[in-house]
């Protein structure tokens, strides 16, 4: 019995590592999303703009002029990096909901094999 205490302990353990992780990742996929909207409205303000355009961008404190296909390639792969980040988070979120199913599932069966163990020994 002492053993199966210590395994739920384990398990319930585990399923609160899991959720720590989830809410995580959750919050770094809020932060890409917004990144992702942002650089798409950049790219969008981009397209509108003449080649001759001058285009500034923040290093620090200073405004430094870039030249718009400079800019532009640096926004195109920005918003590449963010998709792959999106599609990365999206599938370990996947891959943690699975593990947090049987996780709880093992809580659940431990849960029960403890209940009707001490059911049966106060009978």
């Amino acid at each position: 019995m002492a053993e199966k205490r210590q395994a739920l302990e384990k398990v319930t353990m585990a399923l609160q590592e899991l959720r720590k992780e989830q809410a995580t990742l959750v919050s770094n996929h809020q932060k890409l999303d917004s990144q992702l909207q942002e650089n798409e409205i950049v790219e969008k303000e981009f397209k509108h703009l003449k080649d001759n355009a001058r285009i500034y961008k923040l290093i620090g404190p200073v405004l430094v002029p870039q030249e718009k296909a400079e800019a532009t390639t640096n926004v195109q792969k920005r918003l590449e990096y963010i998709r792959d980040e999106l599609k990365r988070v999206d599938a370990r979120l996947k891959k943690l909901s699975e593990d947090q199913q049987t996780t709880s599932m093992d809580a659940y069966k431990l849960q029960m094999e403890l209940q009707n163990a001490s059911t049966s020994a106060s009978a």
